[in-house]
């Protein structure tokens, strides 16, 4: 039986129907996009970087000071640059990347070895510098230690041939007013010498072979018992129980520089071995003494930091009371560069935890209740609205004047806002200073100057305004 028109058509309607109801139960759901940092990373906000300006001005402030100039290196290296570089667990955790053009590159792991391949290929002998930059690490990230994946350095180095530790003296001298002038809290900067260590694991009679996988475990001394360090050293890694205690008499030393410099010379630990390092100890001891830069300083033999390339002093720095781990970490490694060059050229350097010290200075700031400004604004400019003159052309041309002479100085874009809601929202951005124009100060040429911290209000005129501001402000 032949259908009607009416029932072809409804017939058609229903089908189609069906067809779309069965695409979307075939088309899978789109997934939703997952809006949030990559592990081991963070956003840093408004008040957070006025935080971190403050920190970075202190750290070059004193750099610069003591004559460092500034470089700056690619995020990434060749691969083969940082192979080899950063001791037992470092490689594990050098981010590598794609092969991109046939050159097998990593993301930096640090400042120094990048430095060293700098000195190398622009052939420098002689170089003061600092360095601000980010680096990465596939490391376990831990937001409460500040312990991330990518994160920023700041580090200081000494390159060249100088008189012995003159260079590994102002090194710790200028690690000291770094931390003094950022008033984190007490500190603590331990100090060794690579070749105590070599001496120590000579004594002790252990191969040098194990000298590497040795000293990994001597670094945890800070964190871990010495009875469990020897435990590890003896049914792990191969030592005797004849060479940890002999091993125990030395690495368990530390105290104050000259105390323990007389107490080795007195018992003669290092009188073969070692007694090269220990002079060059109490030199540089005696360096810090005339710079007056001791008054923090510990000589601890336990510091048995984990790079392969320091050849003379080490150094880390620590918050006393803390659990943050190092703030700061460094040495001299006067072999590094010749990995690159023919010519070998003698460094000392450091490098600055500054992530670690964020977080201290956030909480510093949480608590002590200040309220840090967002907006580094000096001023505003306000307008009565007017129907003789156009107020928006006289605004901006106060702005030009403002802006050409160095002045800080915000737009408020609402054209048509009264005055209040202007004024309002200086407030609101901590501004501290409006400029107040109306027909009657276009026609004088005077500016109404609304101080919100002394809560004032004077007439100025406008030929002196930009002084009177920047007297202010103190520029």
């Amino acid at each position: 039986m032949d259908q009607k028109p009416e029932q072809q058509e409804e017939e058609q309607v229903q089908n189609k129907a069906q067809q779309k109801q069965q695409q979307g139960k075939q088309q899978p759901k789109e997934k939703q996009l997952a809006v949030k940092n990559p592990k081991g990373t963070r956003d840093f906000l408004p008040q957070q970087m006025v935080i971190r300006r403050q920190a970075f001005k202190i750290i070059t402030d004193v750099f610069e000071q003591h004559g460092a100039v500034e470089i700056d290196t690619p995020v990434f290296e060749l691969k083969e640059t940082l192979i080899g570089k950063y001791g037992e667990e470092g490689g594990k955790l050098i981010y590598d990347l794609q092969d991109q053009g046939g050159e097998i590159l990593s993301l930096r792991y640090d400042l120094t070895v990048p430095f060293a391949r700098y000195l190398a290929t622009h052939g420098y002998k002689k170089l003061k510098r600092y360095h601000i930059g980010k680096v990465y690490r596939r490391d376990n990230p831990s937001i409460q230690q500040g312990r991330f994946r990518e994160f920023f350095q700041c580090d200081f180095d000494i390159a060249g041939e100088n008189d012995p530790m003159v260079a590994d003296a102002e090194l710790i001298k200028i690690i000291d007013q770094i931390f003094t002038k950022l008033d984190l809290g007490p500190f603590q900067i331990k100090i060794s010498n690579r070749k105590l260590l070599d001496a120590m694991i000579q004594i002790a009679g252990i191969p040098k072979t194990q000298f590497k996988t040795v000293c990994s475990s001597i670094d945890k001394l800070d964190k871990q018992p010495w009875k469990e360090i020897r435990q590890e050293l003896t049914e792990k890694k191969g030592v005797t129980e004849e060479q940890a205690d002999i091993l125990s008499k030395m690495v368990q030393l530390r105290g104050e520089p000259f105390q323990l410099i007389q107490q080795l010379k007195e018992q003669k630990i290092f009188e073969q071995q070692g007694k090269e390092a220990l002079d060059e100890m109490e030199l540089l001891f005696n360096l810090l003494k005339y710079m007056n830069g001791l008054k923090n300083v510990i000589f601890d033999l336990s510091l048995a930091r984990g790079l392969d390339y320091y050849t003379g002093l080490i150094q880390e720095t620590v918050l006393l009371g803390g659990q943050l781990g190092s703030i700061s970490g460094g040495g001299r490694y006067d072999e590094l560069v010749g990995m690159f060059s023919k010519n070998s050229i003698p460094c000392v350097g450091a490098s600055i935890g500054i992530e670690r010290i964020f977080a201290i200075l956030e909480d510093k700031y949480k608590k002590s209740g200040v309220v840090l400004r967002e907006n580094q604004s000096d001023c505003i400019v306000a307008t009565i609205p007017s129907k003789n003159i156009d107020m928006t052309a006289e605004k901006f041309k106060i702005y030009d004047l403002l802006w050409s002479n160095g002045i800080k100085a915000d737009v408020c874009y609402k054209l048509n806002w009264n005055l209040g809601k202007q004024l309002t929202y200086a407030n609101d951005q901590q501004i501290p200073y409006a400029i107040v124009i109306g027909e009657d100060e276009v026609k004088q040429e005077v500016v109404k100057f609304k101080d919100f911290i002394e809560k004032k209000e004077e007439t100025v005129s406008l030929k002196d305004l930009v002084q009177i501001i920047k007297q202010r402000v103190g520029k």
